[in-house]
C-alpha cells in the first residue's frame, strides 16, 4: 500500500477542492463522524445462554480482533503507521470508521492530507501494478479468494496465499477458535468451529462452509474468515477477512423454518425463461434471526451490514444451499433511526403509514434469500456468474437480491404464506430504503445497486415525485411491472454472463442524477444519520467482571 508521506493536525475533507481554516476542518471532520450515529450493540439473548456458552464468548471476541487487524492490512496496510501521525480525535475516530484514510460512503475520497487516491485494488495487489501486467502473470492461484499479488525481489509478480501471508495471526485465531470448541454444547457448532480453525490455516473453507451448513441446534454463530469480494475493487477476486459473533433469538427464527421448504418452488417462480432459473436451491438452505453482539474487519468498515447469506462458495450452495441470518438488533437501529425520519422526509404524506419494520425485516430477509436464487453458472460456457462478471458482479449481484427481495414477498403474499398482508407496506418501505442504501455511495455495491435501481424505476414510472413537496408516491401496478421487467434482465445478464450488459448497466443507471442528488442534500441537511456504529466489545456485553 502507498505510504502517507504526511499528515496535517486536522482531517482536509477534499469537497470543495481547497483547504479551510484548521477549525472549520475540524468542524467538517465531526460532521463526517456524526453522520455515524453511535449505538451499543449488545443483547438480552446473552442471559439465555448456558454457562458454557458465555465463557466461549471471549474467546470468539479475541478471534474477531485478529479478524479485523488482518482487514487493516488488506484494506490499507500499517494501522499504527497513519493512527500513530493523527492527533485529532475526530479525524482519528473516521479513520476507524473507514479502515484508513478514505471515505468509504463517499467514492473512497481521502480525507488525510497526504493520502492520494485509493487504489482499486486495496492492498491486494501492488499499488504500481497494471491490469496487463496481471493478465500476463502465468501462475493457476492469481484469480483465487485467498492469494495476495506481491513482487519478489527481481520485480516481478508472484502470488501469496493467505496462509502464508498471515501464518503468525491465524495461528493464534485458530488456537483461539479451537478453545471455543471444546467449549461447544451442540455438537454441530463445535464441529464447525474446529474445521473452520483448521480453515484459516489452509485456506481450504469447503468442509467447514459444508458443517457451517448443517449446524440446527446452535444458540451462537460466528462467522469468521475471508468471505466478502467488496473491498477489492479491481477484479472482485480477493476475500477480505471479517467476523461477526451472533445470540440466535429462537423464537423469531421458529417463525421462518417454512420458508426454506419454498425455495424450489420460489426458484421456479422467477420472472424469466427456464433456462435461467434451471439449478436447484440446495435442501439444507435455512433462516434464522440473530441479534449480533460484535462485527470486526469487513463487515465493520463503512456502512454495516444487517443480513447475511452464505456460504458464498457455489459449490456448497448447489450441494446444501445457504444460511440466511437476519441480524434483528442492527436491523431495528437502522429502521429507527435512519428510514424512519428519511420517510417523514421524502415519502408523500399518505403513504407513511405502510413504512414499518415488519416490511422492513421481510424485504431485508428475502434479499438474503434473493442472493441464493436465480443461476451461479452461466448457461453460455462462461464459468460462474461471479468469474464472467468481474469488477460488476457484485453491484450486479446487489441488485440481484435487492429486487428479488421485493419480488419474493409478492410472490408469497400471492401464495397465501404471509397472512394478511398489505403489499404496499413492502413497497414504500422499499422505495424509502432506496434513500437510505443509495447514501452509501458509488464505492459500494449496495449503493451502486440502488442507483441502478432507483434510476430504472424513475424510468418506468414507478414511483412520482411532488414538486411542491418533494415527496415521493409509490405506484403500485407500475412499480410491479418495473420490479419483474428488472429482475427479468437482471437474471438474463448474469445467467449469459453478460460482462458487456452488466457494465453498461452499472454505467448508465449506477449514477445519481440531478433531482436524486438535490433529495440526498435535503436528507444530509436535515441531520439524518447516514449509518450506524457501535459501542461493542466484551464489556459492552456484559462479558467482564
Amino acid at each position: 500500500m502507498k505510504k502517507i508521506l504526511s499528515y496535517s493536525l486536522f482531517a482536509v475533507i477534499l469537497i470543495s477542492g481547497c483547504k479551510t481554516s484548521q477549525e472549520e476542518e475540524l468542524t467538517a471532520i465531526q460532521k463526517k463522524v456524526n453522520e455515524f450515529v453511535e449505538v451499543e450493540l449488545t443483547s438480552d439473548l446473552i442471559a439465555e445462554l448456558t454457562e458454557k456458552e458465555r465463557q466461549m464468548l471471549p474467546y470468539l471476541f479475541d478471534a474477531a480482533d485478529i479478524m479485523d487487524e488482518l482487514f487493516w492490512k488488506q484494506a490499507y496496510g500499517d494501522k499504527s503507521e497513519l493512527l500513530d501521525t493523527i492527533t485529532d480525535e475526530a479525524a482519528r475516530t473516521f479513520v476507524l470508521i473507514n479502515y484508513g484514510p478514505w471515505e468509504r460512503l463517499n467514492n473512497n475520497r481521502p480525507f488525510i492530507e497526504g493520502a492520494g487516491e485509493k487504489p482499486a485494488g486495496a492492498n491486494f495487489y501492488p499499488a504500481d501494478m497494471t491490469r496487463e501486467e496481471f493478465e500476463a502473470l502465468d501462475a493457476p492461484d492469481k484469480t483465487s479468494l485467498y492469494t495476495l499479488i506481491r513482487r519478489d525481489e527481481s520485480g516481478n509478480l508472484i502470488t501469496v496465499p493467505y496462509h502464508q501471508a498471515y501464518r503468525a495471526e491465524l495461528e493464534k485465531a485458530a488456537e483461539l477458535i479451537g478453545k471455543a470448541a471444546t467449549l461447544a454444547e451442540d455438537e454441530g457448532l463445535g464441529k464447525y468451529l474446529e474445521l473452520r480453525a483448521d480453515a484459516l490455516l489452509t485456506d481450504d473453507y469447503y468442509p467447514s462452509d459444508m458443517a457451517w451448513m448443517d449446524m440446527k441446534n446452535n444458540n451462537i454463530d460466528f462467522v469468521v474468515g475471508p468471505i466478502e469480494n467488496y473491498e477489492d475493487g479491481l477484479f472482485n477476486y480477493k476475500a477480505a477477512y471479517e467476523a461477526f459473533i451472533l445470540v440466535k433469538d429462537n423464537e423469531w427464527s421458529r417463525k421462518l423454518e417454512k420458508f426454506a421448504a419454498l425455495l424450489p418452488e420460489l426458484q421456479t417462480s422467477l420472472p424469466v425463461s427456464p433456462e435461467y432459473k434451471s439449478e436447484v436451491p440446495g435442501s439444507s438452505s435455512d433462516m434464522g434471526v440473530y441479534d449480533a453482539i460484535y462485527y470486526a474487519g469487513d463487515c465493520n468498515a463503512g456502512s454495516k451490514t444487517i443480513a447475511i447469506n452464505l456460504p458464498n462458495d457455489e459449490r456448497v450452495q448447489a450441494e446444501k444451499g445457504s444460511r440466511k441470518l437476519q441480524l434483528k438488533n442492527a436491523m431495528r437501529y437502522k429502521f429507527e433511526k435512519i428510514l424512519v425520519p428519511i420517510s417523514d422526509l421524502v415519502i408523500a404524506e399518505d403513504q407513511r403509514q405502510h413504512v414499518t419494520f415488519d416490511a422492513f425485516f421481510e424485504n431485508t430477509m428475502f434479499h438474503e434469500v434473493g442472493h441464493g436464487l436465480g443461476i451461479n453458472n452461466t448457461i453460455t460456457g462462461k464459468g460462474t456468474v461471479r468469474e464472467a462478471l468481474k469488477e460488476q458482479y457484485s453491484a450486479i449481484e446487489e441488485g440481484k437480491a435487492d429486487i428479488l427481495g421485493l419480488f419474493l414477498v409478492s410472490r408469497l403474499a400471492e401464495m397465501g404464506e404471509l397472512g394478511e398482508k398489505d403489499l404496499m407496506d413492502n413497497y414504500v418501505t422499499f422505495m424509502a430504503g432506496i434513500f437510505r442504501s443509495v447514501r452509501f455511495g458509488a464505492s459500494s455495491a449496495h449503493g451502486k445497486a440502488n442507483m441502478i435501481r432507483f434510476n430504472y424505476f424513475l424510468e418506468k414510472e414507478a414511483f412520482s415525485r411532488d414538486e411542491v413537496t418533494g415527496t415521493y408516491r409509490v405506484d403500485f401496478d407500475k412499480m410491479t411491472a418495473a420490479m419483474n421487467e428488472l429482475a427479468a434482465e437482471i437474471l438474463t445478464i448474469q445467467g449469459d454472463g453478460n460482462y458487456d450488459a452488466a457494465r453498461q448497466m452499472v454505467e448508465e443507471k449506477g449514477m445519481i442524477g440531478d433531482m436524486l442528488r438535490a433529495d440526498l442534500e435535503r436528507i444530509a441537511a436535515a441531520g439524518i444519520p447516514r449509518d450506524i456504529r457501535f459501542r461493542q466489545g466484551k464489556e459492552v456485553a456484559g462479558l467482564t467482571e
